[in-house]
């Protein structure tokens, strides 16, 4: 317990002290969401020192000098409700951009946002060097301004899609002396999957950054063929069946697929009779996300009333490594 005889010494300046000397973990959540529910890292910091990537588990959520931790939204539509980005630590803003379009850039588009591939942004000091980045919010989102005295949680501006990035998404940086770390596991051995490692996560937020390799990122229902658009703009669930739809589609978006997973969507009616199966072959390489459907045509009269379930199933060598089962009801 500490006691202060002066008002200007703090709790806020000990708390500090203590994440940028890697004594304690003290970064807080810089989005306002719920990791695993309504937001999903999608990649995380590439601690391989050479040209391959890996993520501090040894993972693949990576890829080949991110310096970063990518907090993804589900889609498009999720955006448009303003998720707020967070100072994840007590500080003083120290730069800040704003006015660059929120626009979907592929990789070969890149030279359209040369020199502001982070787009809009805030960048904050903390003592003993310590820097948080925060990168792509909305256009007109920023809510701070340099030399600005920001409080961990205070929001700083919204996620958007600005600069170099095609889905909406916090890009989260932390540099120590000007030199990035990794906020799961500051000081790394190399080699190392997370071993003598630190977290400079702060102890509650740390169960819900919990590693997943495999994620679902959508789910639901259609009634026709699905793509990553129609998934990303939330067309495909803008048409939810009914009983006289053309056809019942299940479909599910994943990141995190690894070469030789083995995916099965399978549809089955009320009675439990399978309707429709997809089992495509094995992936062949690693999949930053993927989008698998399934579905069946309705035949003359209308669909039978009652639940109709989906369940994916993600599998390597018959292990079972991911699993999800939805319901549809029609009446």
């Amino acid at each position: 317990m500490y006691r202060f005889r002066n008002a200007s010494v703090s709790s806020f300046a000990i708390l500090l002290g203590l994440l940028a000397d890697g004594r304690a973990g003290e970064l807080k959540l810089p989005v306002a969401c719920d990791v695993g529910r309504t937001c999903f890292i999608q990649n995380y910091v590439d601690v391989d020192p050479g040209s391959a990537a890996t993520d501090y588990m040894c993972g693949t959520l990576t890829y080949d000098g991110h310096n970063g931790i990518d907090f993804r939204l589900p889609s498009r539509v999720a955006q448009q409700a303003h998720v707020h980005v967070l100072a994840a630590a007590d500080g003083e803003v120290i730069r800040t951009r704003d006015g660059i379009d929120d626009v979907a850039i592929k990789p070969e588009g890149r030279d359209k946002v040369s020199g502001h591939e982070c787009g809009n942004g805030v960048v904050i000091k903390h003592p003993q060097d310590l820097e948080t980045q925060y990168c792509h919010m909305a256009k007109g989102s920023i809510a701070v301004k340099s030399r600005d005295k920001v409080t961990a949680g205070q929001v700083l501006g919204d996620v958007g899609m600005s600069g170099l990035t095609e889905y909406p998404h916090l890009h989260f940086v932390v540099r120590r002396g000007g030199k990035v770390i990794d906020p799961f596991a500051d000081g790394r051995t190399p080699g190392a999957c997370n071993g003598n490692a630190e977290s400079q996560w702060h102890e509650s937020v740390r169960a819900q950054l919990a590693y997943s390799p495999r994620t679902i990122l959508n789910f639901g229902f259609t009634t026709g063929s699905v793509t990553t658009e129609s998934v990303e703009t939330g067309v495909a669930l803008q048409h939810q069946p009914t009983m006289d739809s053309e056809a019942i589609v299940a479909f599910v978006r994943t990141i995190g697929l690894k070469a030789g997973d083995v995916q099965t969507l399978t549809l089955r009616d009320p009675a439990g009779k399978v309707l429709a199966e997809n089992r495509p072959v094995a992936l062949d390489r690693n999949k930053a996300q993927f989008v698998l459907f399934s579905g069946k045509k309705r035949a003359k009269r209308d669909w039978d009333r009652g639940l109709y379930t989906a369940t994916y199933v993600v599998k390597q060598e018959d292990q079972s490594l991911l699993e999800k089962q939805f319901q549809l009801e029609l009446r």
